[in-house]
């Protein structure tokens, strides 16, 4: 493979992505959330025990879901990525380590990859396609 500036920038901007979806995760940004998607985009948490649906299925039941936790990080590495001109596939890893709402609440940590497919953007990439491989959890408190 040819490595070429057009390359490097892409791949920047797909990592700000995936930086930009956790940040919008573990702030509650539904907006900007909805900003990282096409309108048609399909996405699957079922995975990890969560729904399937449009971003405004999801976002509906993210906000619901979400106010259990006090506090979440969205941790995202190890980021592989293949660029096809405008599209663009990633499987990337998360730990995301989570605590429950409350007084004495547990914590809650699991681990998995987060698969997108992409499409370019007039100003970045969006994801036409997002589904969770779920590897593992831990609670305790």
């Amino acid at each position: 493979m040819t490595v070429t500036l057009q390359y490097l920038l892409d791949r920047l901007a797909i990592s700000d992505f995936l930086t930009t979806y956790a940040n919008a995760v573990d702030t509650r940004d539904w907006a900007l959330y909805r900003t990282l998607f096409t309108a048609d985009a399909h996405i699957d948490y079922t995975a990890a025990v969560g729904i399937e649906g449009t971003v405004d299925e999801v976002v509906s039941w993210l906000e619901t879901t979400m106010e259990m936790f006090s506090a979440t990080q969205h941790l995202v590495s190890n980021e592989m990525v293949t660029i096809d001109g405008d599209t663009a596939t990633v499987r990337a890893m998360f730990f995301n380590p989570m605590h429950f709402a409350g007084k004495d609440a547990p914590f809650f940590e699991c681990g998995g990859w987060y698969n997108h497919e992409l499409v370019r953007h007039g100003d970045g990439w969006r994801s036409v396609r997002l589904w969770e491989d779920f590897s593992w959890t831990t609670m305790g408190k």
